[in-house]
């Protein structure tokens, strides 16, 4: 397995040259994170349409929660076929794909006309979408070097908390244009936020290459510092298991039990952000100021990601960075289930927020440093659909507390524990490598 470690990650010399590395992160990162937006921007639409959609729709709390629920089933079980179907057909073909049919399917949710209408329409929304993320995060590791991922990979991921700070405040806009031409708010917005993903789509067909020796837009001197580098990082890897044996690791499992802690949170904000903060605003049918408050902790999120992840670079450690930020996410959820106040709950908000987006991008630097390179794929799309499990569960899970409680505190002490969870997971990874046990 790799040298790369949870604590005290090994330092790699910078063989492949700053200046081609950044050749290529200009090249991909900026489009690849406009994908990601749009991507995002689908989970957090339905949050914003159930301020409206769920009394046109005669939706509970619980069934609203079931609505994404089964969205997240179809991403699940599409998964890691997906990820693999994409090592097949290359990137450059099948992250188009992805984006056509979601964006297609997404923008089909404004025709839901009842609970089976919306159930039905999420689950092809989440078939279409499934192997999207693992999809780039494996991309990702066919260009950057080891010590650039950590970069890479947060600047990919500050998607989602953007997408959280102008999508929030975007959708708060377009549910007002509820009644134009007759058509309501809610359905504006699947239309409005689902078309730019197919023209998207389109252009990532033309745009995307499957690897670096391929790139019309690299040197062959470039080529081959980038192959040399990555043909240095190959040979410090062993295979010594199968695929299938390397997935039923401890160290993969161990992994998957992380995410699906961090993920759970992760979900929730995405999902019931806009309802946490409509409990406690005197005015719940301003969906402007709904917005703008649901706005302000992607911000904050966008802002500490590249910083931390940067740092962790640096320092060429994982363990503690990731820590860290997850702790101030349980902090985060604390507070809102302390203090019914609207200034502290939207600062709990932006603790959890900034904790738990901060973290991921942490976190997704391990599993490239735990697989081998035959095994990558099929790994990170495990790991990947242990967060789409979490994600599956959370809304309905969370929803039906909702609806049973009255609050939404047993939902988020649902949430805290799961991430106490995923340290502890987390931590036991990094202990395994520190021993010296084989991965």
């Amino acid at each position: 397995m790799s040298e790369v470690v949870l604590r005290g990650v090994t330092s790699t010399s910078l063989d492949a040259g700053e200046g081609v590395i950044r050749k290529v992160f200009w090249r991909l990162i900026p489009f690849l994170f406009l994908l990601y937006v749009l991507s995002y921007l689908d989970r957090i639409a339905i949050g914003f349409a159930a301020l409206s959609m769920n009394k046109d729709l005669g939706l509970t709390r619980t069934m609203f929660g079931i609505a994404n629920t089964v969205f997240y089933v179809g991403y699940v079980l599409c998964e890691v076929p997906s990820n693999l179907l994409l090592v097949r057909f290359g990137a450059h073909r099948w992250i188009p794909r992805i984006m056509i049919t979601w964006g297609l399917a997404s923008a089909a949710t404004m025709f839901a006309v009842g609970p089976n209408s919306l159930y039905a329409l999420r689950l092809l929304v989440g078939i279409a979408e499934a192997g999207f993320l693992p999809g780039i995060l494996l991309y990702l590791t066919f260009w950057f070097p080891r010590h650039w991922r950590a970069r890479a990979t947060a600047i990919f991921m500050v998607a989602q908390p953007v997408t959280i700070a102008f999508g929030s405040s975007l959708s708060g806009l377009v549910l007002n244009m509820h009644g134009l031409f007759g058509i309501s708010g809610w359905r504006w917005l699947f239309l409005i936020e689902g078309l730019p993903s197919v023209l998207l789509g389109i252009i990532a067909y033309f745009y995307l290459d499957p690897q670096p020796s391929a790139a019309r837009w690299l040197t062959q001197e470039e080529k081959a510092r980038l192959d040399a580098e990555f043909a240095r990082e190959a040979s410090q890897v062993t295979v010594s298991t199968s695929i299938w044996a390397e997935m039923r690791s401890a160290p993969v499992l161990l992994l998957c039990l992380a995410y699906f802690g961090l993920v759970t949170s992760l979900n929730t904000m995405a999902t019931w952000t806009p309802q946490i903060v409509s409990e406690v605003v005197v005015s719940r049918d301003n969906y402007v100021l709904l917005g703008l408050l649901s706005a302000l902790p992607g911000l904050v999120a966008a802002i500490a990601m590249p910083i931390w992840s940067a740092r962790s670079d640096r320092r060429s450690e994982r363990l503690v960075h990731y820590i860290i930020p997850t702790a101030l996410t349980a902090l985060g959820w604390l507070m809102v289930i302390a203090v019914p106040d609207l200034s502290f709950r939207v600062l709990g908000l932006v603790f959890a927020t900034a904790g738990a987006f901060t973290a991921m991008a942490i976190f997704w630097t391990v599993p490239p440093a735990v697989l081998s390179d035959t095994g990558r794929a099929a790994g990170i799309a495990l790991v990947s659909s242990a967060g789409i499990l979490a994600s599956a569960l959370s809304p309905s899970v969370i929803g039906a507390l909702r609806d049973l409680t009255g609050t939404f505190a047993s939902g988020l002490w649902y949430a805290t524990i799961l991430l106490v969870v995923s340290i502890v997971a987390m931590y036991a990874v990094g202990g395994r490598r520190r021993n010296g046990r084989a991965a």
